[in-house]
């Protein structure tokens, strides 16, 4: 029997944490049909059924949950081999595997990758922009970007970006000139409002507050993405209100082609933090980039 490949072992091992190929591809970057064709190149190797697939789910077989366990130390103890490498480097090399909230890759990491990966040209740097929550060690990541709510207590996290974001409500002078202005949240139900969506399939409430105050609303309108640039596009053509992260829709408010509403109510929170699970050998990319991410910090306050 030939030996397998390691890449097709790597390929099996993320799509049996994703429980399915196309989730398993859209994490690594790659297509569902490649890692179809190394599971299977794989099986035929070890003369074996390792998954179980249907239309609706991929599941190990007794097999595959036997290969599992083998394989998931193993290629932990291979990074750790890799990485301690590093240590007699300049600089680490390797790849660092993040996954981040959509707002967090367009609004906050643009500026603070090119920066990392300017002082570290050996590091390759792969982003996963997604805002379902997943378990990014079982998925093969090596951190991820979130916010408080949806970090694990046993993480450990380090602020990055902004220490504070809000939502904002917004709507075209157009809309406004039309429908009215609404004084207070529960004037939203007579309101056309542009929901978001998330990619769990959940319906984003709108939550204001003000002082002790707060209320939830459920937004009912034209429409509902989970595309910010259709949103957005939709409330500056005067088809509703929008409520939504602060950065989304700045430029439009100071062009004057949107109008803020509600400002009382307003929601502020915490920003992003960068987590991590606590282990004795860090990868060499993401020691680097935690350290950067502090440096800055430190750098800026």
């Amino acid at each position: 029997m030939n030996e397998p490949d390691l890449s097709d072992l790597h390929a099996f091992l993320a799509v049996a944490r994703s429980r399915g190929f196309r989730q398993a591809a859209l994490l690594r970057g790659v297509s569902a049909s490649s890692l179809s064709e190394a599971v299977r190149r794989l099986e035929a190797r070890l003369g074996v059924r390792l998954l179980n697939r249907t239309t609706r789910s991929v599941t190990p077989t007794e097999a595959g949950e036997r290969l599992i366990e083998r394989l998931a130390p193993a290629f932990t103890e291979i990074a750790s081999a890799l990485d301690a490498v590093n240590g007699f480097r300049d600089s680490p090399t390797g790849t660092l595997r993040l996954n981040v909230p959509r707002i967090v890759s367009r609004e906050i990491l643009p500026p603070i990758v090119a920066r990392f990966l300017t002082a570290h040209p050996g590091i390759k740097l792969e982003i996963s922009a997604t805002d379902r929550f997943i378990d990014v060690l079982a998925a093969g990541f090596d951190a991820g970007i979130r916010y408080d709510e949806s970090i694990e207590r046993d993480m450990i996290a380090v602020p990055i970006g902004p220490r504070i974001q809000r939502f904002v409500a917004v709507a075209a002078p157009a809309y406004l000139a039309a429908h009215g202005e609404p004084k207070h949240p529960r004037d939203l139900v007579n309101h056309a409002c542009i929901g978001h969506r998330f990619d769990s399939g959940v319906l984003a409430a709108w939550e204001f507050v003000r002082g002790k105050e707060t209320l939830r609303i459920a937004p009912q309108g034209p429409l509902v993405t989970s595309s910010v640039e259709v949103a957005r596009a939709a409330v500056t053509a005067g088809l509703g209100l929008v409520y939504t992260f602060d950065e989304f829709v700045r430029g439009g408010i100071e062009s004057g082609a949107l109008v803020p509403v509600l400002k009382p109510w307003w929601q502020s929170f915490t920003g992003p933090r960068l987590y991590y699970p606590s282990r004795a050998h860090m990868p060499g990319p993401l020691r680097a980039f935690i350290d950067f991410v502090r440096a800055e910090d430190g750098a800026t306050s």
